[in-house]
């Protein structure tokens, strides 16, 4: 003890410090930090005392070097400031530090050039990426995965890419929200959306438009508010100063739909759920805010994770299939944001108002 205390006085403790200090091999230290591996409690204890004692911590290098992989993971976004993303990289992050990863984030800022974030990317030895960026195209996504990176392409998708993705189901959601609308009798309809180039935004636009079209009602009067606040002040703006302007509108998410309620409160002295409705799309966690009460499509973030973990651990083990692309289903949420149909609402097992359709186009 007395030469371990010594030699510890000049550098940090090792494994073999702790095996030598508890009475095991040095095998049996290992298996006591590797998650999931077998080894009696009574050696557990023996090894975590001691590592007590040492202030040993495991070396993640050393690990990544014996086991060739370094228990990191990319997560590209373009932005915290949409309140969906910092619920998802939260989530993401407990439930990949489960199994014994962590996540390394790059924000592109909306940046559409490929070529200097993956430059970034492959200086860092990933062990899988995820890309949760709308502005990020699939291209990327394949070199990334011909570099010998996994990848998930997160809230997108491209169907002709062979990344695998998991997304929500934007066409069914889109016709839910029209649906929704078209019972609670609104006549005008504007749709803001998100970028041209982004997949997610386009189904929902494309499958809301068609759902008027079908029950005879005008197309929407579109809007693009580039999914930020300041794009999305500025197509409300647009829409509300027109001579006819909507008596509801839909947004591509929740980000822009909290700009559209702000603008039409605080500049045309209109109060959603009366003389206007406002609908949202992911129902982040201050759309329940009583100031907001923003009635949105809800997206099966819980799903959404579990389902990336379980693409990243196959990715890591197996071949993948091409044709990997996940859509699940979420809920459109009522709240008081937008006018109330006379019927149609029902009440979930958590408590929650949502909306069942109640027709569908011919």
């Amino acid at each position: 003890m007395r030469n371990v205390s010594r030699r510890l006085g000049r550098q940090p403790a090792t494994s073999v410090d702790v095996a030598r200090l508890a009475g095991v091999s040095r095998s049996a230290v290992s298996r006591t930090f590797t998650e999931g591996a077998s080894v009696s409690d009574q050696t557990r204890r023996k090894v975590l005392g001691a590592a007590r004692k040492l202030k040993y911590r495991p070396n993640l290098f050393a690990r990544s070097l014996k086991t060739r992989r370094s228990f990191i993971l990319g997560l590209a976004v373009s932005a915290l400031d949409n309140q969906f993303y910092p619920d998802i990289v939260q989530r993401l992050s407990e439930e990949f530090g489960k199994i014994g990863y962590r996540l390394l984030l790059f924000i592109t800022h909306g940046g559409t050039g490929h070529d200097p974030l993956l430059d970034e990317l492959l200086k860092y030895r990933l062990d899988g990426l995820i890309l949760a960026s709308s502005s990020i195209s699939s291209r990327l996504a394949e070199e990334c995965r011909r570099a010998g990176v996994p990848v998930v392409m997160f809230n997108n998708i491209d169907p002709a890419s062979s990344v695998p993705s998991v997304e929500c189901t934007n066409e069914l959601a889109a016709r839910t929200v029209a649906d929704f609308l078209v019972a609670g009798e609104h006549r005008r309809f504007g749709f803001i959306a998100g970028l041209q180039t982004d997949s997610t935004s386009y189904q929902r636009e494309r499958a809301f438009r068609d759902f008027l079209l079908a029950k005879g009602l005008p197309a929407p009067t579109r809007e693009e508010g580039e999914f930020t606040f300041a794009g999305a002040v500025r197509a409300t703006r647009n829409l509300l100063k027109l001579k006819q302007p909507p008596d509801a509108i839909f947004c591509t998410n929740d980000h822009m739909a909290l700009a559209a309620l702000q603008v039409a409160r605080a500049e045309f002295g209109l109060e959603p759920g009366e003389n206007i409705s406002i609908v949202g799309f992911d129902n982040v966690p201050i759309a329940d805010w009583p100031c907001f009460g923003l009635t949105t499509y809800s997206q099966p973030t819980a799903d959404f994770v579990a389902r990336t973990i379980r693409i990243i651990q196959l990715s890591l083990e197996h071949e993948l299939p091409h044709d990997l692309h996940e859509q699940l289903p979420g809920e459109l949420i009522i709240r008081t944001s937008a006018r109330l149909p006379r019927r149609g609402i029902i009440q979930s097992a958590d408590g929650l108002r949502i909306w069942r359709m109640t027709t569908t186009p011919k």
